[in-house]
């Protein structure tokens, strides 16, 4: 078996080629992500806008009860929520997906919002996040 190059290599010369590495890796600058895709700016204030509506049942807000099922940004910065509700007989029915619309609409940097309403899958509590279940003791 061949000697490795390194194993020839002097230590000065071993921490000089380490610090160029960490200098280049230092020196790059993060990709940025574009403002509708997870992580960026307009998906980012959406999901939070979705964190500040709450079911007037339970105490807990939509997006950590797991009712959002998908947040999407269009090229154009239009915003399409896709959710369902705790049950077909929610008292909030009608209303809720028109306030969702409402207030992510007025997210700035959003053109137009559109709320699909699915039934399935049925969400059922699993679906909650462990602060939704602990905000309600389930943990």
């Amino acid at each position: 078996m061949a000697p490795s190059p390194y194993e020839a290599e002097t230590d000065a010369a071993k921490l000089s080629r380490k610090k160029d590495y960490l200098e280049g890796f230092l020196a790059q600058k993060p990709a940025e992500t574009p403002a509708g895709e997870a992580g960026g700016d307009v998906y980012e204030a959406v999901i939070d806008t979705l964190k500040s509506i709450f079911d007037p049942e339970i105490p807990v807000n939509i997006y950590d009860l797991g009712l959002i099922y998908g947040v999407e940004i269009t090229p154009d910065n239009h915003a399409i929520v896709t959710m369902t509700l705790t049950t077909p007989h929610c008292p909030v029915a009608e209303s809720m997906p028109g306030e969702i619309e409402l207030q992510v609409g007025s997210v700035p940097g959003v053109g137009h919002a559109e709320v699909n309403l699915v039934w399935d899958p049925p969400w059922d509590p699993q679906k909650m996040s462990d602060e939704a279940k602990l905000e309600l003791g389930m943990l």
